[in-house]
């Protein structure tokens, strides 16, 4: 008998059926996900046999796989490159987003007049803006980059700045009874406060910057050895080969993915001791 078992034997029985459907969520949320994509590559790889489909229409996933490991000196070489754009305009994402929203928290002028501005850059498709950049930007990788950064920006921008303004007016009037300066409210109370609403920005930036790399190739149309995954999407199409075109998908899914886990695992690891999202996944 297992130590959970065990446990679970002296607690009453509404306790003990709350905790085995706790750790049945948790078995659950990891199998069934699992579970299911196993299904459907399955279901993939028999439709293929069952239509008797060309693999230069719909591959089967034996031969995705093949075709990664075969071309993954390509596709890892152009996947460093989008990689690299990537994570700058994300890093320059929170730089701009984060030292906007503390001036837009010290001053609502400052934020009434520039945060429209935020808003329109949002609104408007990266594909209708692009052409703009093009004309303004000389350099390829300053083009794809300020693509990139655009998208990813506002997430950052607006969840920062709701979180500086969420502060609890009590604590806020407790730091001004106490003589607390406008920069000692920021560092100590507001910063905090808005640790959350920043991670959660965080999360959805870093997904959209790799988003944003990516279709900034696209409209930029770049080629050559040293191009992205875009590039290679585009080239794959162009072949009709469909092998390369989905294990370059594979590999932007698989990114995607990792860089979310990973700022998940971030967000938690910064959360977990005090706020109360990350405290209940504990529990």
């Amino acid at each position: 008998m297992t130590a959970i078992d065990e446990r679970t034997l002296k607690l009453d029985p509404e306790e003990a059926r709350r905790v085995r459907q706790e750790r049945f969520e948790r078995i659950g949320r990891w199998v069934l996900p699992l579970a299911i994509m196993i299904l459907a590559i399955w279901l993939w790889d028999r439709i293929c046999v069952w239509k008797e489909i060309p693999q230069y229409i719909l591959p089967r996933p034996g031969v995705v796989l093949q075709t990664l490991y075969n071309d993954a000196g390509l596709l890892f070489s152009s996947l460093l490159v989008t990689l690299r754009i990537t994570f700058l305009s994300l890093a320059l994402a929170v730089i701009g987003g984060v030292g906007l929203s503390v001036l837009f928290a010290q001053s609502k002028w400052v934020e009434m007049s520039f945060f429209p501005f935020a808003i329109v850059l949002q609104v408007t498709p990266i594909v209708a803006i692009f052409p703009l950049i093009n004309i303004y930007v000389n350099n390829q990788t300053t083009k794809l980059l300020l693509c990139a950064w655009i998208v990813a920006f506002f997430p950052i921008l607006s969840n920062t700045t709701l979180g500086l303004n969420s502060v609890d007016r009590n604590l806020r009037d407790l730091f001004k009874l106490n003589g607390a300066t406008r920069w000692q409210q920021l560092r100590y109370l507001r910063l905090p406060a808005a640790m959350p609403y920043f991670l959660g920005g965080l999360k959805i930036a870093g997904g959209l910057s790799l988003i944003g790399a990516v279709v900034a190739e696209f409209v930029a149309g770049t080629t050559g050895q040293s191009s992205g995954l875009a590039s290679r999407i585009i080239e794959a199409g162009y072949r009709l080969n469909a092998p390369r075109l989905f294990a370059a998908l594979l590999l932007i899914s698989l990114t995607g993915i990792l860089i979310f886990l990973v700022l998940s695992l971030i967000s938690h690891l910064i959360l977990r001791r005090w706020h109360e999202s990350a405290l209940k996944q504990e529990r």
